[in-house]
């Protein structure tokens, strides 16, 4: 969220709605520290099939919160890579928990995530989340 966007209280949960509450800011994250999806067309593919406006859209509002950055692709300098930023990975323990909430309560079903990464979530939480810090910081 950028400075010019008012948040809607002073209340720590607004803020975090205010930055990642809308329908897709979450499953873009998802892709991005989960699913190894680093490009645009990456991310497009996703399995929830969203708009590519609403992509931009939602890369650009990351990007403004510090929660992602966009780089030059290396392989293709008119492509963009987009990379999660040290407050970005601050929402990966949040987004394991919402994966295994809903996993205990809906299920997986068979388009859900790996078992292997559903039992790596319960059985090595920090192991996981350090695997991501050194994928996505270097």
């Amino acid at each position: 969220m950028s400075a010019a966007r008012d948040c809607r209280s002073d209340c720590p949960i607004a803020y975090a709605l205010d930055v990642v509450g809308d329908r897709w800011t979450l499953l873009v994250l998802r892709d991005l520290l989960f699913g190894g999806k680093l490009r645009f067309t990456e991310l497009l593919s996703s399995r929830e099939r969203i708009a590519t406006n609403v992509l931009t859209d939602r890369l650009r509002r990351l990007e403004e919160a510090g929660l992602v950055v966009r780089e030059p692709d290396p392989d293709d300098g008119r492509r963009a890579l987009y990379r999660p930023t040290e407050a970005g990975l601050g929402l990966a323990p949040l987004l394991i928990e919402m994966v295994l909430w809903g996993v205990d309560h809906r299920g997986t079903g068979e388009k859900g995530p790996p078992a292997g990464l559903i039992a790596r979530m319960r059985a090595d939480r920090e192991g996981l989340l350090a695997e991501l810090r050194a994928r996505h910081l270097g």
